[in-house]
């Protein structure tokens, strides 16, 4: 019997019952809104911090989502988590970055004591206290399971839940070849966007929006061309439109503008190698010609990179082997952007049923041994911030409005397009998943096919 069956089949608030339509109280109502905090979030994997914020012996951060908070800390055995609540009253320990090694934790409150590895190692006039109430293992700090993969560790409350690897590997795997394990910081902003977590995230799971929203990208944008400016596969036609040099100028402005929108997704001395290389005569036949011209960036990208001491990986040889979309999606709530030897990141936690948290990381490869000290955790600054570069500031001013909209009377469901928007779907009935109770090897096969390329068709979950 299927343990669905066995579980009472808790009710799911707003369910999605039509893949192709999104209820809209999904994302604002308080009762949905309750229903992720209680069955959702305490069983999934949560990009908590990036390695390099804790790269001492007794470093720590504190990782919240939600009410409840974690501290992940850098011990000589390796990295750690714990609940970050004094065992005496409940007190939370830390609240801001910092480092253990010496001084251990101390709680404010009445001066107990722990060390980076969580035992408890003092505990003020400790004669008051009945022995039967500081027993070691019950007042040491309570774990809180933590994994590492991609430069990042990732949490979960759920010690029965699927390890990381065994519900990413899709996107780990693709994601490995290009060391982004080796990746570093080199800036950090973060928002509070007035809408729905779930909202903040959608804007990236498609690209349909780019017309209209990132209007400078589009018209530089070939049909059936990835943003890389390779062939999708399905742009039968296209070329015959276009002589070999207008192909490569217009991928080439292409990277210009995205370098400058984003701010670091591709860089300027990559756009400086491919302006280099696109000076060479091109052979008359346009898909030959960017075919050749793209292998050729890749390879001196590389070759220039390795020189310097950069660990990069063969760019050319991973493009024929593991393809990445210049969007990938690890469920729930975090993103990657590879282009060439870099990546943007987003993550996002909900703060309230319409706010949210929006963080982005630009992150590039270094000379091994010269990687730059990681920049601190930055205070949230306004959406509409000048100091934003251009592309996330466009989606941030749509979104306030579609939070709005999504209130309108008569507007009942969101629409989706079965082959855009079908990671929209996906992700969405994957919540249902967890807010109805299936079983935990299901919810894992699925999020499997969840997570990966953003324009991923509607599939089917199997449950």
């Amino acid at each position: 019997m299927d343990q669905i069956t066995n579980l009472s089949k808790r009710a799911v608030p707003f369910p999605v019952e039509d893949p192709q339509l999104i209820p809209s109280k999904r994302y604002y109502d308080e009762t949905f809104y309750r229903a992720e905090a209680e069955h959702l979030w305490p069983h999934v994997w949560q990009m908590a911090c990036r390695l390099e914020e804790i790269p001492e012996i007794g470093d720590f951060i504190e990782y919240k989502i939600l009410a409840h908070s974690v501290v992940v800390v850098r011990t000589k055995g390796g990295i750690k988590a714990f609940h970050n609540a004094c065992r005496h009253r409940g007190v939370r320990l830390v609240g801001a970055p910092g480092n253990c090694k010496t001084s251990g934790f101390i709680c404010p409150f009445h001066g107990w004591r722990w060390n980076m590895d969580g035992k408890n190692t003092f505990v003020f006039s400790r004669e008051i206290f009945d022995e039967a109430v500081l027993d070691q293992d019950e007042i040491n700090l309570v774990p809180c399971r933590v994994e590492l993969w991609g430069g990042c560790a990732f949490i979960n409350f759920d010690s029965d839940a699927p390890s990381l690897l065994d519900v990413i590997t899709p996107v780990s795997s693709v994601m490995d070849v290009r060391n982004v394990d080796k990746m570093r910081s080199e800036w950090w902003t973060s928002t509070v966007l007035p809408v729905n977590w779930k909202l903040a995230m959608e804007a990236f799971m498609e690209g349909y929006h780019v017309m209209r929203t990132h209007p400078q990208l589009h018209e530089v944008t070939m049909p059936g061309h990835d943003s890389y400016g390779q062939d999708l596969g399905h742009s039968e036609g296209h070329h015959r439109h276009m002589t070999s040099r207008e192909m490569v100028d217009q991928t080439l402005e292409h990277f210009r503008r995205l370098s400058i929108g984003m701010g670091g997704m591709i860089h300027a001395n990559d756009v400086a190698i491919a302006e280099e290389l696109a000076l060479a005569e091109l052979p008359e036949d346009p898909g030959t010609a960017m075919g050749g011209w793209i292998r050729r960036v890749n390879d001196e990208i590389t070759s220039r990179a390795r020189a310097r001491g950069v660990p990069m990986p063969d760019l050319t040889a991973i493009a024929a082997t593991h393809r990445a979309s210049p969007v990938q999606y690890i469920f729930p709530h975090y993103f990657m952007l590879p282009m060439f030897g870099n990546m943007a990141s987003y993550r996002i936690r909900p703060l309230s049923p319409e706010t949210c948290l929006f963080e982005i990381w630009s992150l590039t490869l270094f000379p091994e041994g010269r990687e730059p000290k990681p920049p601190a955790e930055p205070a949230p600054i306004p959406h509409n911030d000048p100091g934003f570069p251009d592309i996330p500031r466009q989606d941030y001013s749509n979104l306030p409005l579609q939070q709005l909209g999504l209130h309108a009377i008569g507007f009942d469901h969101m629409r989706l397009s079965r082959k855009m928007e079908g990671l929209v779907s996906n992700y969405q009935r994957l919540i249902d998943g967890y807010l109805h109770g299936v079983a935990p090897e299901k919810l894992a096969a699925a999020t499997q096919l969840v997570c990966g390329p953003y324009e991923s068709p509607i599939k089917d979950l199997g449950f």
